[in-house]
């Protein structure tokens, strides 16, 4: 039940407990994500194989309920749902996988969660009008200096220049997925299924072309690791509780969690990996969590009556 108070609506606090409780689910698998993708394709996991766990396994196990609707199902806008794909799908994969391949962990939590809810709040500047306060602003400025700060604290010479580009692209096709997740009105496990019955499809001839030799050669302790991270929890899990929390939060309050992930990314990537951030990556990471907190609208945040109302209306 919803009550209205005062022209405000006003949501069960049970109901913004268990957007939260998956916000937090969420972002703590993203982080595991962004260490394992990077451990899988240092060790020359190939790329192909890795996006058909990653999609493969959701698919088979979410058939139930997107065969019911097939992959394009009927009255839903089929841009929305090549932007989902896009957005979360096999293009999303392929971009930050390959930026992966070079960047450091905690470099990537910050130029892939940290640029989240500014590239989330541009788009929904233009889709839902929401308005930049003084705070969010300061966000932004936060969230482009943890950027240079990255810039300044990894060896560009060694990563490359074009981890600065491809992350923030990253950023910026999840957030395009968000937003038409949220206009296509399909229930969580359904538009988990389709996106991942979709990009599993489409890494097939990678596939194809990898062939089977380099899988066979794989640890299997290893490759049994990423089915459960990729296809299990990143495919499953943080796809369907994202949906949720966006659903239940909305997606800039959504984002305010992802605060977190940079933090994560970087403590998970030092007994997995052995990467250990020197000062100005470890000063750019609480620049990008300051950030994310202050572009996402959870800092210094008044809504009025009719900025409720159009997104109630939105969902």
């Amino acid at each position: 039940m919803t009550d209205h108070v005062a022209g405000r609506v006003v949501r069960p606090n049970l109901t913004i407990l268990a957007g939260a409780v998956c916000a937090l689910l969420t972002v703590t698998i993203w982080a595991q994500w962004i260490v394992s993708t990077r451990y899988a394709v240092a060790t020359h996991l190939p790329v192909g194989w890795l996006g058909l766990i990653r999609y493969g396994v959701p698919a088979m196990l979410l058939a139930p309920f997107w065969l019911r609707g097939g992959l394009l199902p009927a009255g839903i806008d089929k841009r929305l749902i090549a932007l989902m794909v896009t957005g979360c799908g096999t293009p999303f994969f392929l971009v930050v996988s390959h930026a992966l391949q070079s960047a450091p962990a905690a470099a990537a939590g910050v130029l892939l969660m940290g640029v989240l809810p500014l590239s989330t709040a541009v788009l929904s500047r233009f889709v839902t009008g929401e308005t930049f306060t003084p705070y969010r602003l300061a966000g932004f400025a936060m969230s482009l200096a943890a950027i240079a700060m990255i810039g300044i604290g990894i060896d560009l010479g060694h990563v490359g220049y074009s981890v600065l580009l491809l992350l923030p692209l990253g950023a910026t096709l999840w957030a395009s997925y968000t937003l038409a997740y949220r206009c296509s009105g399909l229930p969580a496990f359904q538009a988990a299924g389709i996106i991942a019955a979709w990009s599993a499809l489409l890494f097939l001839p990678l596939v194809a072309a990898e062939g089977l030799a380099p899988i066979l050669a794989a640890d299997a302790g290893a490759l049994a690791w990423q089915v459960l991270a990729q296809g299990g929890l990143s495919g499953v899990v943080a796809l369907v509780a994202y949906g949720f929390a966006v659903s239940r939060l909305g997606a800039s309050n959504t984002a305010a969690f992802g605060s977190l992930s940079p933090a994560l990314a970087a403590l998970m990537a030092i007994p997995v990996l052995g990467e250990i951030p020197n000062l100005v990556t470890c000063a750019g990471v609480v620049l990008a969590v300051l950030g994310v907190l202050f572009a996402s609208g959870a800092v210094g945040r008044r809504r009025s009556t009719a900025a409720v109302h159009r997104e109630q209306a939105f969902r």
